[in-house]
């Protein structure tokens, strides 16, 4: 039945076919639309300037209200977006009367209690179980997501920085958003920061066997999103941009050591990979294996290298615990280096500092190219 008088027109050849605005038939159709089409969340709308992508972590994602503790409620989808921000929508269809007050105090108390207590492994795990559910590798999903421009093992890391900052979105979607929800709404994206607080009306329109889905986004503010605008903003690093702020924190030396590792990559294959990080850059050698790329360390211009277990331990050989230890052995016998304790499923730092003496800087560039070794059909050691 139709909600109303509103209708669009779509051409097709020489007929034009008037569609009607028409409800949806149940909320859970327009729940499962949103998870197979997540570009309904209107990303372009969301930011003109840096259009939003939508990577989905699960639907009904559970939230609790403790430390450990069981779900006490669930969110109907869980979005990642390309800045790793986490954003929670909750759906209703106009026709639900709790969408004008119930649910605002409903999605607060999922906003509240997942940043408390969403530790990263359980959203990690959360997108997991969605991928295998649907039969497909999480890495694959991420670095098609991430189109091969970021770290999937950094990527994780500042989701659990904005979860722990409260850098969070908050989306209320429905066919029509009611005025009452939108004042609300706009009134909340004023108040919070670095939060943000949206509405998405989904209307279909239907005609003639056609059906058209049309987003619009609500709930902003040119004060809001001028204010907000500064926490959206990224540094694009570069190797000039890079090697600058590295050697104006740590001095030439260091600098000379990252050159060093920079030109000793390149010679054995590698292409650079540079961070997004506001404040921190970031240089990723990556080296083409049989199964994709791989990152093995990353270096950071406060003049430390993390060595990349983390994500190394679920890739081909390395999700041998065995080889990754054999691996930390090998750094072990860099002098200084404070490896002995540490768990190879972290990402242990390696001050450059250590590795100034060419014997040091050696045992580094060896265990790399020992483990790149270890990857059957290596680019660089078949």
């Amino acid at each position: 039945m139709a909600t109303g008088s509103a209708a669009i027109f779509l051409l097709q050849g020489s007929d034009l076919v008037e569609m009607r605005e028409q409800a949806y038939d149940s909320e859970a159709l327009l729940q499962e639309l949103l998870a197979r089409y997540p570009a309904l969340l209107a990303g372009e709308q969301v930011n003109p300037q840096a259009p939003r992508k939508w990577l989905l972590v699960a639907r009904e994602a559970g939230v609790p209200d403790q430390d450990d503790g069981s779900s006490r409620w669930s969110v109907d989808h869980l979005f990642l977006d390309q800045d790793a921000v986490p954003t929670i929508v909750e759906v209703k269809r106009s026709s639900d009367t709790r969408i004008r007050r119930e649910v605002v105090g409903q999605m607060l108390d999922y906003a509240a209690n997942a940043v408390a207590y969403w530790p990263i492994d359980r959203v990690r795990m959360m997108f997991e179980t969605t991928c295998q559910e649907q039969g497909i590798s999480p890495e694959a999903v991420l670095e098609e997501y991430l189109d091969q421009s970021g770290d999937i093992t950094d990527f994780w890391m500042r989701v659990k920085t904005n979860l722990e900052a409260g850098r969070v979105r908050l989306v209320f979607v429905a066919d029509v958003i009611p005025p009452e929800l939108q004042q609300v709404v706009e009134f909340l994206n004023r108040q919070m920061n670095p939060a943000e607080v949206l509405a998405v009306e989904v209307k279909q329109f239907v005609g003639q066997g056609s059906k058209t889905l049309v987003p619009r986004v609500l709930g902003q503010t040119m004060e809001a999103q001028a204010r907000k605008s500064v926490e959206r903003e990224q540094r694009e690093w570069d190797e000039e941009t890079f090697f600058a702020e590295l050697e104006r924190r740590k001095g030439p030396s260091a600098c000379a050591v990252a050159r060093r590792l920079k030109d000793w990559a390149e010679k054995v294959g590698a292409v650079a990979s540079w961070g997004k990080g506001k404040v921190t850059g970031s240089y990723s050698p990556v080296f083409a294996v049989e199964d994709g790329l791989v990152k093995l360390v990353t270096v950071y211009t406060y003049g430390s290298m993390e060595i990349l277990f983390e994500s190394l331990q679920r890739r081909g050989p390395f999700q041998s615990k065995d080889l990754r230890r054999d691996m930390l052995a090998r750094l072990s016998e860099i002098p200084g280096s404070t490896f002995k304790d540490v768990e190879v499923t972290q990402r242990p730092p390696l001050a450059l500092r250590l590795l100034e003496d060419s014997a040091a800087f050696d045992r580094l560039t060896d265990t790399l190219t020992w483990a790149l070794g270890k990857f059957e059909g290596n680019a660089t050691h078949s």
